[in-house]
């Protein structure tokens, strides 16, 4: 068969590679090289993760078979410890996750927190509803008033009771109460949540990652889809029309939100104002020299400022920084001016110096109670016609690189079986 993916980032990439061994795969990319979210620059010599700061690891093994057979492991990469940080609004730095280190809050807020543990101990209560609800039935009221709310509600631009739970699966450590006590008095780091160690490129970021895995792959770069159209031959067989080749199927890893104004002959009508309403946020991702220090990542709950976590990528590799120099980007949720983020720079921590910046529009999908039930509906009803949605934004879901990567997994046997 001949397949049509859209999307050249970790997902489109994924199934193209899983897919070519068995059918003629061609992949439209909008951009004029691979990678969607992963995508690095060079910027004076120094490697700016323009979205983020992505690593790999994943719990699934297969995925992580496959993803190292790409690679040379011990040339190629480097294995590290997650060393994060909670940086307080008043300059405590707390190792992450906070809720393992109670003890070196002091006395008083201790205190408050054993108490709320031994609380959510003793009652029995409600399931939870919403993140708020969630975050104080598991790490108590104190925590969540210290910490979990300030710092969630920089990320999230809302009342933490509007956001569901639908995008925590395997995002959060998720200690019992028991744990959390045993980790405070015997002062046991957090090694079970996700990325806790994570392999990462010695040279290019996760942009390394996504040249490796468009090598050998027929990609059309600064292509953009004009319209998908279904046509119909003699007999049951149909054929895609994607601007202008003829193909037998359509991977579809692009945004959802593009798919009414793109998909011709196969009517989604019912389904477009359910898409219409689907919620997001962008991010500014700014580039910064910052002051040497020993972490991964830093969380930042202050409301002196409107950036949540400094993602330090200088410590990733040593040749992500250029000599002398640290580097890190700071994140804002959604769009900030220039000047705004020159104005918070002289309130965030580590001295951060303005290198660049870049503003995505789409970087985290917001599901709601109904959501994953209309991308359900959704795909069932196209996959009778050979188009398949696959990947974070096809499929709106909060979903990392490994978790793009299982998705690709999961429906190329799905469609070997075919």
């Amino acid at each position: 068969m001949k397949y049509v993916i859209i999307g050249g980032g970790v997902t489109g990439l994924s199934i193209a590679n899983m897919l070519k061994n068995n059918h003629k795969v061609t992949v439209f990319e909008a951009d004029n090289r691979p990678g969607g979210m992963i995508k690095c620059d060079v910027v004076e010599g120094n490697l700016f993760h323009r979205t983020g700061g992505h690593v790999f690891n994943t719990k699934r093994q297969d995925v992580m078979d496959w993803f190292l057979s790409f690679f040379d492991k011990e040339k190629q990469f480097t294995k590290a410890v997650r060393n994060s940080s909670v940086f307080m609004p008043d300059g405590q730095e707390i190792p992450y996750p906070i809720e393992n280190h109670a003890y070196l809050l002091g006395k008083d807020l201790g205190a408050l927190i054993v108490k709320d543990l031994v609380a959510i101990a003793k009652d029995k209560l409600q399931e939870p509803s919403n993140f708020e609800d969630f975050l104080k039935s598991r790490f108590g009221t104190t925590l969540y008033n210290i910490y979990f709310q300030p710092y969630n509600y920089k990320v999230w631009r809302r009342d933490l009771t509007k956001v569901p739970l639908t995008w925590l699966d395997g995002k959060l450590p998720m200690p019992s109460v028991e744990e959390m006590i045993f980790n405070n008095i015997y002062h046991v780091k957090e090694e079970a949540f996700v990325h806790s160690s994570f392999y990462y490129p010695v040279k290019n970021g996760s942009q390394f990652i996504a040249d490796t895995l468009a090598k050998g792959i027929d990609i059309r770069y600064n292509t953009k889809i004009i319209a998908i159209s279904l046509e119909k031959s003699s007999g049951s067989s149909v054929h895609w029309i994607v601007n202008g080749e003829q193909f037998d199927a359509v991977v579809f890893c692009g945004n959802i939100k593009q798919l009414p104004s793109l998909l011709r002959d196969v009517d989604i009508s019912s389904y477009e104002n359910e898409i219409e309403r689907l919620e997001y946020h962008g991010t500014t991702s700014v580039f910064c020299e910052i002051d040497t220090n020993p972490y991964s990542w830093i969380y930042m709950p202050s409301p002196d400022h409107n950036s949540h976590r400094i993602i330090c990528t200088g410590n990733f590799s040593p040749s992500n920084n250029t000599p002398g120099k640290m580097t890190g980007t700071i994140e804002f949720t959604d769009y900030i001016s220039k000047e705004d983020i020159k104005e918070n720079l002289k309130r965030i921590p580590l001295h951060p110096k303005y290198i660049t910046h870049n503003y995505a529009k789409y970087t985290y999908p917001i599901q709601d109670k109904n959501t994953r039930e209309m991308i359900k509906s959704l795909k069932d009803h196209i996959e009778g016609y050979n188009i398949y949605l696959c990947g974070r934004f096809a499929e709106w879901e909060y979903a990392n690189m490994d978790i793009c990567m299982g998705y690709a997994m999961d429906l190329t046997s799905k469609l070997l079986k075919k």
